[in-house]
């Protein structure tokens, strides 16, 4: 059969190599293999590949396209495009929706905790007035098999005693916290920083890469609960805040 006969059929041959394209590449970038910035082959390799038409090509990609995974480029190509996630600055989000929204599996990886007398800059993180235990906590939330964010996180365990005994293998500290901890009022800090190495190895990005910093204190009834700090790759996250006129 020739290659205009199969893609000029209608019937389940045409689909099915279609989708067949289609599921190949969603299944390369969102497995990771194919990173955010790798370049698609072009239309004619795909077409080689494949045994079919441009056009059945073109009708793939541009499905992807429209979907947000790659994007298109003239006279360069098709590339994996950068997820990006949006977050409300006014609300206390949950990263496994971030990344969930974009299509992206989920996962958090725990990298250290640590149990501890609090020292000087943990009372000022967390707005303590005098010495008691914390408890320390760096972990990473990956959408598919590349890093998302770098979560940098300390409890206050005076006022959430039983964190001091979860090892936080199976869920991230932020929904814990929330499912258990009544939260009264909380503060957003946000700045920009250059990755040091530390960063830059943890969220396989370059050293000096710029990130995007969201710090946040929350309280319950006036008693400092935590103090954490995301970063991510400035260029795969947005912060959108929505407000009214105020009165009066």
């Amino acid at each position: 059969m020739s290659l205009v006969e199969t893609d000029d059929l209608e019937g389940g041959e045409s689909l099915s190599l279609h989708q067949r394209i289609l599921s190949d590449i969603r299944d390369k970038i969102l497995s990771g293999a194919w990173a955010p910035g790798h370049r698609i082959p072009f239309e004619h390799e795909l077409t080689a590949q494949y045994s079919c038409s441009r056009m059945t090509v073109n009708k793939a990609l541009s499905q992807l396209a429209k979907a947000g995974l790659i994007e298109r480029r003239r006279r360069s190509g098709s590339f994996v495009r950068q997820p990006q996630s949006q977050a409300a600055v006014l609300e206390l989000h949950d990263i496994r929706i971030e990344v969930e929204a974009l299509g992206l599996p989920y996962r958090y990886e725990r990298l250290e905790r640590l149990k501890r007398r609090s020292s000087a800059e943990d009372r000022a993180l967390l707005g303590l007035s005098n010495p008691g235990s914390v408890l320390w906590l760096e972990g990473l939330h990956f959408a598919g098999e590349r890093p998302f964010a770098l979560e940098q996180r300390l409890i206050n365990l005076s006022a959430v005693g039983e964190a001091g005994e979860e090892e936080f293998f199976e869920i991230a500290p932020g929904p814990w916290l929330i499912g258990r901890v009544p939260w009264s009022e909380a503060e957003h800090r946000i700045r920009a920083m250059a990755a040091d190495d530390t960063v830059a190895d943890a969220l396989d990005i370059d050293p000096g890469a710029p990130c995007l910093v969201v710090e946040r204190r929350t309280w319950s009834a006036e008693h400092p609960v935590t103090h954490v700090r995301f970063i991510y790759p400035a260029e795969s996250h947005t912060l959108v805040a929505r407000f009214t006129p105020s009165q009066g």
